[in-house]
């Protein structure tokens, strides 16, 4: 269900939307287009930060791991 909101939008930015909406679409629906864009791009870049965090952290202990068979892997002087 939809929801209607006010929005304050800058002169310049209205007439982009106006320009983008054309006489196909309503200035809503282009508003709403953009804002589901940079939603989703915004979700997928939290995911890829929360990945890379992971792989990061799973890197280091594998990395620590590989340190410890090393030393015991060294000749002894």
């Amino acid at each position: 269900m939809k929801q209607k909101t006010s929005v304050t939008l800058s002169r310049d930015v209205l007439e982009s939307v106006d320009k983008l909406a054309g006489s196909k679409h309503s200035r809503s629906a282009v508003i709403e287009r953009v804002l589901r864009l940079f939603l989703r791009e915004r979700a997928r870049t939290q995911a890829q930060a929360r990945d890379l965090d992971r792989l990061n952290h799973a890197a280091e202990q594998l990395n620590a791991e590989a340190a410890d068979v090393m030393q015991y892997q060294s000749p002894e002087d």
